[in-house]
């Protein structure tokens, strides 16, 4: 069974990189990765938060954020 990962992002140029490279990374038998768009889904930044996401690029996995780089706050995608 597959554990889920949630990779939040703004598609920023880092954002962006950072979702190829997850890609390339994450062994789809072992993670389930679902891919949220904050700048064109602005109705899941409430989920975010919940999730402990600050700033994106951000990878939550088992309920855990893992914040990658610094490509933008929460806030600004408001």
């Amino acid at each position: 069974m597959s554990e889920k990962a949630i990779f939040y992002h703004a598609g920023c140029p880092v954002c962006v990189d950072a979702e190829r490279r997850l890609a390339e990374s994450l062994d789809p038998q072992k993670f389930d990765v679902e891919i949220v768009h904050l700048g064109q889904d602005k109705g899941r930044i409430a989920e975010a938060e919940r999730a402990g996401v600050k700033s994106v690029p951000a990878l939550v996995i088992a309920g855990q954020p893992y914040h990658i780089n610094f490509g933008a706050e929460l806030s600004a995608l408001k």
